[in-house]
C-alpha cells in the first residue's frame, strides 16, 4: 500500500499489527489503542519506531500523556461525512504540541486531503480502490483561506488588511 506524503507517493514502511498478533521484528508497528494501552510499558522499549491507531470514536487526549513515545498517530476517518479526525488532528497539534508523523487512514478523499494538511496531517493512506493521481492537483486547488490554521498560512482576513505586512515589521 501506498501513502501519500505532499501529494507524492512514497512507500508505506509502517506495519499495523493486530491486537492478536506478534511485532514484526525490526520493523515499524502501529497498533490499537487498546493494544497500546494494555502493553504501553513493553511496547515504549521497543527499539524501533512505534504508532497508534485511533478509531473515530476515541479521543487523541488518551495518548496525552503517551505521545512522547509514539511516531506516528494513525486517525481513521470510516466515512467522508465523519470529521471527527480533522478536529483530533487539530487537538494533536495545537493542544497537545504533537510534532510526530500524524497519518489518516480510511476514506480518505481527494476532495478532502488540502484541508487534513492544514490541521496537521502529515500522510493519507488513499483507499485501494482510489487512485492517487489528482491528490496532488487538490493540494494547489486555494490559495488564500478563511480559517486560521497550524499551516501557518496567512488568511484572506489578515491580507486584505495588510496585517500580515504589520506583523512581519514588528518583528
Amino acid at each position: 500500500m501506498v501513502v501519500l506524503r505532499n501529494g507524492v507517493p512514497q512507500p508505506n514502511e509502517w506495519v499495523r499489527v493486530a491486537d492478536d498478533a506478534a511485532l514484526p521484528e525490526g520493523a515499524k508497528a502501529i497498533v490499537s489503542l487498546e493494544r497500546w494501552q494494555a502493553e504501553r510499558e513493553i511496547l515504549r522499549q521497543r527499539n524501533t519506531a512505534i504508532g497508534v491507531s485511533l478509531k473515530s470514536d476515541q479521543s487523541p487526549l488518551l495518548l496525552a500523556d503517551d505521545l512522547d513515545h509514539l511516531s506516528l498517530v494513525a486517525l481513521e476517518f470510516p466515512k467522508f461525512t465523519d470529521g471527527r479526525a480533522f478536529s483530533y488532528a487539530r487537538v494533536l497539534r495545537d493542544r497537545l504540541g504533537y510534532r510526530g508523523e500524524i497519518r489518516a487512514v480510511g476514506q480518505v478523499l481527494r476532495d478532502q486531503y488540502l484541508f487534513m494538511t492544514r490541521v496537521g496531517i502529515d500522510t493519507i493512506e488513499p483507499p485501494a480502490e482510489k487512485r492517487v493521481e489528482g491528490y496532488a492537483e487538490a493540494l494547489k486547488e486555494f490559495s488564500v483561506f478563511y480559517q486560521p490554521t497550524n499551516d501557518r498560512r496567512e488568511t484572506a482576513l489578515r491580507l486584505r488588511h495588510g496585517l500580515d505586512k504589520v506583523a512581519t515589521a514588528a518583528e
